[in-house]
C-alpha cells in the first residue's frame, strides 16, 4: 500500500456503534520476552495499543509512543508495542525486535511477541475490532485506544503522530472522566 493513501485516509474513527468491552480471552498476547500478557492487567486505564514494525518509514513513532507514555506514567495510560510483520516490515525474531527497540529507542513500553494483525491468523483483538468495529490496519503504527473498561474509544490511522492532539484529546477526556 502507498504511503500516499494512508496520509488522505481518515484520522479518527467515529465513535463505536457498540459499547461492550473486550470479549474474554481477546486481550490475551504473549509478551516479547515470552510470558503472558493481558490487557486486562491494566483494567481501569486507557490503553494504546500500535501495530508496530521495526523497518518501517514511520518506525521513528516508537520515540512518541515512549514520550507519550512517560507524558502520563504507567498509572494512568499504557501504551502496549504490537510488532507485526502483517506488512513484511519486521525483524524474523522477538530477540532482534526487543534489541533493536532497546538500542534505538530506549523503549520501556509493554510489547507483545511479533502477532499478526491482518487477515487469516489475526490475533483474537484484531479480528474483534475488525468484527465489531470494521477496523483493520491498513499499515503500521495504526494506534487504537481503548478505555479502561476494555472498551474501543477511536483509532488512528499510521500518519497521526503519538503526541498529536487527535490522540491526546482523546486520551485526556478518558482520564478526567
Amino acid at each position: 500500500m502507498a504511503v500516499v493513501g494512508l496520509v488522505a485516509a481518515s484520522s479518527v474513527a467515529a465513535r463505536p456503534a457498540t459499547s461492550d468491552p473486550l470479549p474474554d480471552g481477546a486481550g490475551a498476547f504473549m509478551a516479547i520476552e515470552g510470558v503472558p500478557l493481558n490487557l486486562s492487567d491494566w483494567a481501569g486505564q486507557p490503553v494504546l495499543v500500535v501495530n508496530t514494525a521495526s523497518r518501517c518509514g514511520f518506525t521513528d513513532q516508537y520515540a512518541g509512543l515512549q514520550a507519550l507514555q512517560d507524558r502520563y506514567g504507567t498509572d494512568r495510560l499504557t501504551v502496549l508495542a504490537v510488532p507485526s510483520d502483517s506488512f513484511n516490515q519486521e525483524f524474523a525474531t522477538a530477540e532482534e525486535v526487543a534489541e533493536f527497540c532497546a538500542l534505538n529507542y530506549d523503549l520501556t513500553l509493554p510489547m507483545t511477541d511479533i502477532t499478526p494483525v491482518r487477515g487469516t491468523g489475526a490475533h483474537p483483538f484484531y479480528d474483534w475490532l475488525a468484527e465489531t468495529q470494521n477496523v483493520v490496519p491498513r499499515w503500521n503504527f495504526t494506534k487504537i485506544l481503548l478505555d479502561g473498561e476494555g472498551r474501543f474509544v477511536a483509532h488512528f490511522d499510521t500518519a497521526t503522530r503519538p503526541l498529536s492532539p487527535r490522540i491526546t484529546r482523546e486520551i485526556d477526556a478518558l482520564i478526567t472522566r
